[in-house]
């Protein structure tokens, strides 16, 4: 289709003034098909194949900035869950992950996912049993880690924990419990992390899972000391980019919405007015998934965010673009 189509000159008058406005016509052409144009087709490093359609063999299949090949990166809460979800799309981008967690055993989907990086990904996944909040354990695994490979490029922080107790029922034991493994977990992780891409002298990235919670209040939601824990971690990112940046260290945050995870199925269940109640929240009317914060993970490890840092990716489906 080779038509031309003309818009008209339109005229509107501003009740404030009386002026008449006038705006230029514009022309819309119809552009054909791509592998139909003379131009293209003689353009230096292009060739065209038999049934006419081009090809470009002088450049790199995808984005290369978004390939994490042969880079070591470390998932904290890896083992299950959101941290798990990450993990395995840093594995396809071509990283060698290390999923650290607390628990004795990781889940069953982590062993599928490592048979997987290994099998079609050509890459490795790897588990070390840490409690983030033991300092000496956890800066010796990344240590070893680090040594081991040569080298170490990224983190994302996203072990932490949750729990609803109403403000006047809370108890200083479970408020600093809270904070332990939210923030100061977070924090030791990334010193850990940071302290070896110092050493190797090569820079790297850190991502530390926030919430949008660190920035609103929940409607119906009662959790002010993990609120508290995940506006904490907010601003000890920006700190940690300003600290660390000359070194070449990233250090950016997510601030996920609601996802529904096994753990909110089951709160689904005990509270089933939320099932609708929080979706009616946002601007999409729905929850997100794990699998909709892969790409935010490749993203923010990988040279397509190389002038990003400081900064907070907001991931909440527009709830707090109310």
């Amino acid at each position: 289709m080779n038509s031309i189509r003309i818009i008209p000159r339109l005229a509107r008058a501003f009740p404030q003034t009386g002026r008449l406005v006038s705006r230029r016509p514009f022309l819309l052409t119809a552009i054909k098909p791509f592998s139909s144009h003379s131009a293209l087709k003689s353009s230096p490093g292009k060739t065209q194949n038999p049934k006419g359609a081009l090809t470009f063999p002088d450049t790199q299949k995808g984005l290369p900035e978004f390939n994490l090949a042969d880079r070591v990166v470390l998932v904290s809460g890896g083992a299950r869950g959101l941290g798990l979800t990450q993990a395995g799309a840093l594995l396809e981008a071509g990283a060698r992950v290390y999923a650290l967690d607390q628990l004795e055993k990781p889940s069953p989907e982590f062993y599928e996912l490592q048979s997987k990086a290994e099998k079609e990904f050509g890459t490795s996944l790897h588990y070390r049993q840490i409690d983030v909040r033991d300092e000496a354990k956890l800066h010796k695994i990344v240590q070893d880690v680090s040594e081991e490979n040569g080298r170490l490029d990224g983190l994302i922080a996203a072990a932490g924990i949750n729990e609803e107790i109403p403000a006047l029922e809370y108890t200083a034991a479970d408020f600093n419990k809270m904070m332990e493994v939210n923030v100061t977990g977070a924090f030791l992780t990334a010193q850990a992390a940071a302290r070896q891409m110092v050493k190797f002298g090569k820079g790297g990235s850190i991502v530390m899972i926030a919430s949008m919670s660190g920035t609103i209040a929940n409607r119906g939601l009662i959790c002010p000391a993990y609120n508290a824990s995940k506006s904490a971690v907010l601003q000890l990112g920006r700190n940690l980019a300003a600290e660390w940046g000359p070194y070449g260290i990233r250090v950016n945050t997510i601030s996920p919405g609601y996802i529904v995870t096994t753990m909110v199925e089951k709160l689904f269940v005990e509270f089933p007015e939320r099932r609708t109640d929080w979706p009616a929240q946002n601007m999409l009317g729905r929850l997100s998934n794990p699998r909709e914060y892969r790409g935010a993970a490749v993203f923010l490890l990988s040279d397509a965010s190389s002038f990003m840092t400081g900064a907070d990716l907001i991931m909440d489906g527009g709830h707090h673009a109310w």
